[in-house]
């Protein structure tokens, strides 16, 4: 993946890589202690300059629902969204609304030629909905 992106492959792009797949959604400080699991003596500055180089590169993609840290995926390239839980924070992918990418058209795109479109829907996940109706 990282050739065909013609990125070097390096033991931290290949550690972010891994951690980002194993945990979707993960803020910078979760994907750093999962590589550190791989690559003990691993840097902050490599992991950030790592997740960056990827995002970059289309391999990940970079998340910050509104009140949220940043947050990474591996699922590049569909634009799906994302639902998140009012309560505990948990974000799961949700598929495209309707049809193909950007999936959603504007009322008015102001003559701005759109090619994706962002939407977070916003509830509680079923663990906090049990809890709160109890």
């Amino acid at each position: 993946m990282l050739r065909a992106a013609d990125l070097r492959v390096t033991r931290p792009r290949l550690a972010v890589l891994s951690a980002v797949h194993a945990h979707p959604h993960a803020d910078t400080e979760s994907v750093i202690g999962a590589v550190r699991g791989d690559l003990p003596k691993v840097s902050h500055q490599a992991v950030y300059d790592s997740l960056r180089a990827l995002t970059a590169a289309g391999l990940l993609r970079r998340i910050q629902p509104s009140g949220s840290v940043a947050r990474y995926e591996s699922r590049t390239g569909d634009n799906h969204h994302h639902v998140v839980c009012r309560s505990c924070g948990a974000i799961a992918d949700v598929d495209c609304a309707e049809g193909e990418a950007p999936c959603l058209t504007a009322s008015d795109d102001r003559g701005y030629l759109i090619d994706e479109a962002e939407v977070v829907y916003w509830g509680l996940c079923p663990a906090c909905s049990t809890a709160h109706s109890s």
